[in-house]
């Protein structure tokens, strides 16, 4: 199975459920091949959490759920040890991030502390409780969403913290005849009730060993050196992207080309994730915005290499 079947197979399941959100969800699959974590941003009832779950739901993996909240520990997110009196010995229970893919429903309501408490997971694979780490899971994927218009009673994410997800994505709203087509679909069952898992655990390592291998050619690392690099610059850039930023870009570029069914990243890759993976990693004056608008200039302005892309 090359990468197109490979991709095309996820991605007409989730379609069974989730309606004209194909690029969405392919950026989405191209961060868990990439293995990488997504925060998807957008209003509520977009679909956020239901493409999540779709996605949970089309790999035979096990799947947990966080409803953050601003009384949530950290000890909710990792688990604790707890005395049992009949063993007479602590005992660990684990918390939800012993799982392959986790979905943190509106991480910005958390407070700092217990975000952290999930930032260690992400970037290091592992959870430590009471001094003894533990593998969450193989793979471990973590898709956060966060209402970006309602700021009462929210922590919003540290720049730090925004740097350990591959991607931000948003929904977007849907056009007429998507907004048709989900009444259509929903109007007497839930989908997401009889969608069945076509991916294996071991399909997906499989996949994910044939992505990392798509070639990379020289012109392609140096736009996408030139790209970042345009994102240090400018007096309204407080902070560009980051080396780790790029190594991103790249992980993400394979992974896409591979699902394009091609063995080679070409510059529409890079264009096609450039905003995804690097404007939430830009930081503006204050109370500037527009990153993505950023991006886009920084595309637009930096030439596009014409070379041959294959080996």
């Amino acid at each position: 199975m090359n990468g197109k079947q490979f991709g095309d197979k996820i991605l007409t399941n989730i379609a069974k459920v989730i309606i004209g959100k194909e690029q969405t969800a392919k950026l989405l699959l191209t961060a868990l091949l990439a293995d990488g974590h997504v925060l998807l941003e957008d209003v509520p009832g977009t679909g956020k959490t239901k493409l999540a779950k779709t996605l949970a739901k089309s790999i035979c993996g096990n799947f947990s759920r966080i409803q953050f909240t601003p009384d949530l520990l950290p000890s909710d997110i990792t688990g604790i040890n707890i005395f049992d009196r009949q063993k007479n010995q602590f005992v660990l229970r684990k918390g939800p991030v012993f799982t392959n893919i986790l979905l943190a429903d509106e991480i910005n309501r958390a407070t700092p502390r217990t975000q952290a408490g999930l930032l260690e997971c992400m970037e290091e694979r592992q959870v430590t409780i009471d001094g003894e780490s533990y593998s969450p899971g193989k793979p471990f994927f973590v898709i956060a969403t966060q209402n970006p218009v309602e700021t009462t009673g929210t922590f919003p994410l540290p720049e730090a913290q925004m740097d350990r997800f591959m991607m931000r994505l948003s929904m977007g709203l849907p056009d007429r005849a998507e907004e048709l087509a989900i009444l259509e679909t929903y109007m007497d069952r839930e989908p997401l009730d009889s969608l069945e898992s076509v991916l294996t655990l071991e399909e997906l390592a499989q996949a994910r060993e044939a992505a990392s291998s798509v070639f990379v050619h020289k012109c392609i690392q140096e736009y996408m050196v030139d790209l970042v690099g345009a994102t240090r610059e400018g007096e309204q850039v407080v902070m560009g992207v980051s080396p780790r930023g790029n190594l991103a870009l790249l992980r993400c570029a394979k992974a896409y080309a591979f699902l394009s069914g091609r063995e080679y990243v070409s510059p529409d890759d890079i264009k096609a994730l450039a905003i995804p993976v690097l404007a939430h990693r830009i930081v503006l004056g204050y109370g500037m915005d527009g990153t993505n608008k950023l991006v886009e200039k920084i595309i637009a302005s930096i030439p596009v290499p014409t070379e041959e892309f294959e080996k």
